[in-house]
Parts: C-alpha cells; structure tokens; sequence
C-alpha cells in the first residue's frame, strides 16, 4: 500500500445542460457549471471530488466563481504547507476557513477518492460504510399544475422509488400534496421547502400540511430559523427535516437538543466534506434521529460520493440518490448510474469511487481549467 503524497490539484469547469428544467422555492434551473477536482498524487494516481455550489447564491451563500478563487487561493496553499497524508486530516487542516464548505468538500471528497484507490480499497469501505445496497428517493420540482406532477410521481413509482419528494412554495403546497396523497394514499411522500415560508405567516399551511400522513416537511423556515423551527416542531406531529439549517456537527448537535427537527438531510457540499458529513451522522445515530443524503443535482462524481457516505450506519431513510438519465443525456462516469427496479443502487466493488471518470467527455464539457503543484 503506498503513502497518500498530494502533488498537484486541478480543476476543471465543465457546463452540463440539464435534460429537464428544476424548479425549487428560490428558482428554476436548467444547467450547472460544475467544478470538477482532481487531486493528484506523485505516482499519477487521480481522486475526484465535485463542487455542489450553485452558479448563484440562493441556495446558500457559496457560488461557482468564488469556489474556484477560493480553491486556488486558500485552500490549495494550506494542503500544501500541511502535508497531509491521510484523507481523514484534510478536514482539521482546513477548518481555520469559515465557511466555504463547498469548497472544501469538492477538494476533501476528492482526495477520500484518492486514498482510497491509493489502498485498493471501494470508498464506501474505507469510509466505514456497512451496507452494500442503498435505499433511493427522488426529488421532483415544483411543477406547473397538478396534472403534470401526478405524471412525474407515476413516471417515478413505475421505476421503484421508494420515497417521492415534492418541491413547494407559497401558493403551490396544500393543492399538489393533496392531489398526490388522493391518487397514492400510502406511498412513502414528503415535501421540501428550501426556507421558503415564515412561522407566523404560514403557520396554517404548516398545519394543513400536518394532515397529509407526510414522512417530514423539509426545511419549511429559513436556515437560521433554529429556534422558529422548534416551535412549529411543537405544533406538527410530522417530523421537521433541516437541510441549509445544518452546516456542521454543532448545528446538528443543537437542532436535536431543542427538538428542532427529527430527521436530518446530510449533503455532503452543505457539511464540508466526509469527515463531517461522518461525524453527523454518528452523532444523529446515537440520538435516535434519521438521516438521509440529499441531491443537489450532482454529475455521475458527486452522486458516486453520495452513494457511498449513503453507505454509513445512520443513513436508514431512502436518500435522493437517483439514477444519471433522470438529469443528464450523458454522464460523465461510466456505466451511468441506474437504480434498480426496488428502489436500490448497489454500492460499487471498484477502488475509489467505483466508476470510471469520462475524461474525454469532461474535456468535452470544459470552459476552463486550473493547475495547482503542490
């Protein structure tokens, strides 16, 4: 097994059209500009991570451009005076940086990836993983009316997802939950909001909502709404789920002492990396709280990582790990990442992250490109 020495780290931006536009409460997308990196090591060997930061700050406050300024800027310089030599001390070397965890997850993934094909071993394993097989939800953005939606949740029942999420927003709530549960009275169904919606203000469409026999309400207040959250906690026999509220092990520590949420949404972007996302999870687990893996519209490298840190005990609700044809025409890793017929993606047998990065296809897709020796 040879030694974990970082040499170089380059980044590469790839623009990939989405087959399908994604509406959420903050926006519609149609594309990404995702930053791909590969941390390279002095025999040649390549580890890949991706950066999950949105072209613009709606979602949190990172972005594309200023990820790849602080990639080149900070973090590269700080590895490189670090010397790190295994994947696990990446997340101490860096946690001077305040915020920016995309940026540092997009780098950290990268060299789990690399350590991991450095000792021969799948990434899910070398992360502690226990499962071999993970359970899959999916995501489906607000759509235009309710007939259009009942289309997308039978499209994705018929391919055997085992939990259907909808995205809302004020004014399209009540009427498309209501629509679903009346066509499909006992599928496994939640709602996500990504903040979009005010505790005094919305209180009644929370309580409507209640109603509904729905998994969780995600993220329904705003991320530093924690003590908001709480309170309309109090009120819902639903499990409250955060996602943007919960950016490190602290956040989570603090959302479950005041029973803010009852279920967390761990991305690996959002958290800063593997190390942390681990950490949650670990923490969660020991309180009794579920977790599962959300999506932000990952290339086939993102969804590789997500599928095994998906592997980690805590994980027991299905995820938003789905199969690559629902977004991209082509992915960039081969074979394109399917879900099987129950729901499942099998965790990968290979080194690393398990797929094959389509170099040419990312050479294909690049608007522009980075260099850094360390």
């Amino acid at each position: 097994m040879g030694e974990l020495t970082l040499q170089r780290i380059e980044l590469v931006e790839i623009d990939m059209p989405l087959k399908h536009s994604f509406e959420t409460s903050f926006g519609v997308t149609t594309g990404r500009r995702v930053i791909l990196v590969r941390a390279i090591d002095n025999n040649g060997n390549a580890g890949y991570g991706e950066c999950t930061a949105m072209e613009r700050p709606f979602y949190n406050p990172e972005s594309v451009d200023p990820a790849w300024q602080v990639i080149i800027k900070t973090i590269a310089p700080m590895l490189a005076s670090a010397g790190v030599r295994t994947a696990a001390d990446v997340n101490e070397v860096l946690s001077p940086i305040k915020g920016n965890r995309m940026s540092i997850a997009a780098v950290e993934t990268a060299i789990w990836d690399l350590e991991a094909k450095i000792r021969d071993v799948p990434l899910h394993k070398l992360l502690g993983g226990s499962r071999r097989e993970i359970s899959c939800g999916v995501s489906i953005g607000i759509q235009a009316n309710t007939e259009v939606l009942l289309e997308k949740v039978a499209k994705e029942i018929d391919a055997g997802y085992q939990r259907i999420k909808i995205k809302i927003k004020p004014g399209k709530d009540i009427d498309l939950v209501e629509a679903v549960r009346k066509v499909y009275p006992d599928i496994l169904l939640s709602v996500d909001a990504n903040s979009a919606y005010e505790l005094e203000r919305d209180l009644d469409v929370m309580l409507a909502l209640d109603e509904y026999g729905l998994l969780m309400i995600e993220q329904p207040l705003t991320a530093g709404d924690i003590l908001d959250h709480a309170k309309l906690q109090q009120k819902l026999r639903t499990a409250i789920c955060l996602d943007e509220s919960i950016s490190c092990l602290r956040d989570a520590r603090q959302a479950i002492e005041i029973d803010a949420c009852r279920i967390i949404n761990i991305k690996l972007g959002r958290v800063g990396g593997h190390s942390q996302a681990r950490e949650i999870q670990e923490f969660a687990h020991s309180k009794g709280v579920p977790v599962w893996c959300g999506g932000m519209l990952e290339t086939g490298i993102g969804r590789a990582h997500n599928i095994a840190m998906s592997t980690l005990p805590g994980f027991v609700l299905p995820g938003d790990v789905s199969a690559s044809a629902r977004y991209w025409k082509e992915d960039i890793v081969e074979p394109p990442i399917e879900v099987s017929s129950r729901g499942t993606i099998e965790a990968p047998s290979g080194a690393g992250i398990g797929y094959t990065v389509r170099e040419s296809e990312i050479e294909r897709l690049a608007s522009r490109r980075f260099s850094i020796e360390l």
